[in-house]
């Protein structure tokens, strides 16, 4: 990669706030990492950093050249991404995002399929919920990402991926596992553990119980987790219940541990999707696409 080094420098500290880890990722001396820092303060006659004792913190100018710092080392990646493309080599850097049910379930072996197949491509990958995913590709800090349930953004291209449906499960053995099917009106009595604000699960959840005329205020949510492992751990020592993406719930059911309750009426499916930014097309990006379709198909 090209680019001034005391840049890099100044990104790193910046990134990590401590020049003791700085030196440690860049492998130079903490005396080195505070030389180049002074040295581009002097270059650009401004203060970067306010030191207090063993803390730092960022000044105003070193916030607005952190900014445009991020924004010099993403075009030097998608500058070496093309160049490298030009070559007709599949190489690059790639910036992947994924929803959490999706990054926890779906993508790891698509990922690790792609670096074996693509050993040349290096590539970022961000967890998140599906409007903090969103919104990293709406800011271009993700090239490409999956998520469920997303609200459409006019500046965002959702292209479909794979069907999955989205059961209520319970602790096999408790006291709801015994019913085999329930009513719709009987789901406000049952307590339940669900996915915190922002999940595209809980999106999708809330706008199928509306077709059959459940309000959400009405549910007896006892708790909110921000990931289906943290709620399938909760389940076990519960007397409560989820809605789950059936692929996250798999070797729990196999397992005798968890059991699914049927909703007569109430068939709960979503569509993961792949968004990016309008216009923003590279071959990294439409060749990870046709990898995932193609290696990932859900019955």
């Amino acid at each position: 990669m090209i680019f001034d080094f005391r840049l890099r420098v100044f990104y790193t500290v910046a990134q990590r706030l401590s020049f003791t880890k700085a030196a440690g990722e860049l492998f130079i001396t903490q005396p080195a990492v505070t030389k180049h820092i002074r040295e581009l303060e002097h270059q650009l006659n401004t203060q970067l950093f306010k030191r207090n004792g063993n803390n730092i913190t960022l000044t105003t100018a070193g916030k607005v050249l952190l900014q445009y710092a991020e924004k010099i080392f993403q075009t030097y990646a998608e500058m070496e991404t093309e160049l490298a493309q030009l070559s007709n080599i599949e190489a690059g850097t790639l910036h992947i995002g994924a929803s959490t049910t999706v990054a926890q379930t779906i993508l790891p072996r698509l990922l690790a399929l792609f670096k074996k197949t693509y050993p040349a491509i290096a590539f970022t990958f961000t967890q998140a919920n599906t409007d903090q995913v969103t919104q990293q590709v709406l800011s271009d800090k993700i090239d490409i990402a999956i998520v469920e349930g997303a609200a459409h953004y006019p500046q965002i291209t959702y292209t479909p991926f794979a069907k999955d449906e989205i059961v209520l499960v319970t602790r096999a053995g408790n006291q709801l596992a015994k019913k085999a099917e329930i009513t719709p009106k009987q789901l406000p009595a049952i307590p339940l553990v669900l996915r915190e604000a922002g999940s595209g699960t809980l999106d999708v959840i809330f706008n199928a119980m509306a077709g059959v005329q459940i309000n959400p205020k009405d549910l007896n949510i006892e708790i909110q987790l921000e990931s289906s492992i943290a709620i399938k751990e909760y389940l076990l020592y519960s007397e409560t219940a989820t809605f789950l993406s059936i692929q996250s719930v798999v070797s729990e059911l196999k397992y005798n541990e968890l059991t699914v309750i049927d909703i007569k009426g109430l068939d709960i499916f979503r569509t993961f999707e792949f968004i990016q930014l309008q216009g923003k097309y590279t071959r990294l990006t439409e060749l990870f696409k046709r990898f995932c379709i193609s290696n990932y198909n859900l019955k």
